[in-house]
């Protein structure tokens, strides 16, 4: 007796249904993937502007406190120029919205969207009557950095 047995043929390959569960899982995972180079991708753009924030208020505090103490008479400013600043009380109040500007006034093109504000206040520091406060406080958006200094008149 011969046995002819049929051998069963092998199929290869996948299914409609295989190919459709294989799509979707590597699109889920892709997504996932994107979602944390958008996340790394906007956190490192924020360090960027909170870094360029550091050091335009820094400049700023810088330029305030080398200015003389007393109080000298000059001439008035014109919009966001400080060219005539001679002392730390001149600085009180000086305020630029959405650009910020070199010391005879030019907005700094690159610097766009960035908001300064500076406030000078007498204030008492550790016994020592003669001094002033600085508060530097550097925007843009929702995003602001604040820088705090002090000037005394050390020099008298």
């Amino acid at each position: 007796m011969s046995s002819s047995r049929r051998r069963p043929i092998r199929q290869r390959g996948f299914t409609l249904l295989e190919m459709v569960i294989a799509i979707v899982v590597l699109g889920v995972g892709l997504a996932g993937v994107l979602a944390a180079f958008s996340t790394v991708g906007r956190g490192s753009a924020d360090a960027a502007i909170a870094q360029q924030m550091l050091a335009i208020a820094e400049e700023m505090l810088e330029e305030v406190q080398l200015k003389p103490y007393a109080a000298a008479a000059n001439t008035a400013r014109a919009d966001c120029e400080r060219v005539n600043f001679n002392d730390t009380l001149d600085y009180d109040g000086y305020a630029t919205s959405g650009r910020i500007c070199t010391i005879d006034g030019n907005a700094i093109p690159s610097l766009a969207g960035y908001s300064v504000q500076v406030s000078v206040q007498a204030a008492s520091l550790a016994g020592v009557g003669a001094a002033r406060r600085i508060s530097v406080i550097v925007s843009r958006g929702s995003d602001s950095v604040t820088l705090l200094g002090w000037r005394t008149d050390y020099a008298s």
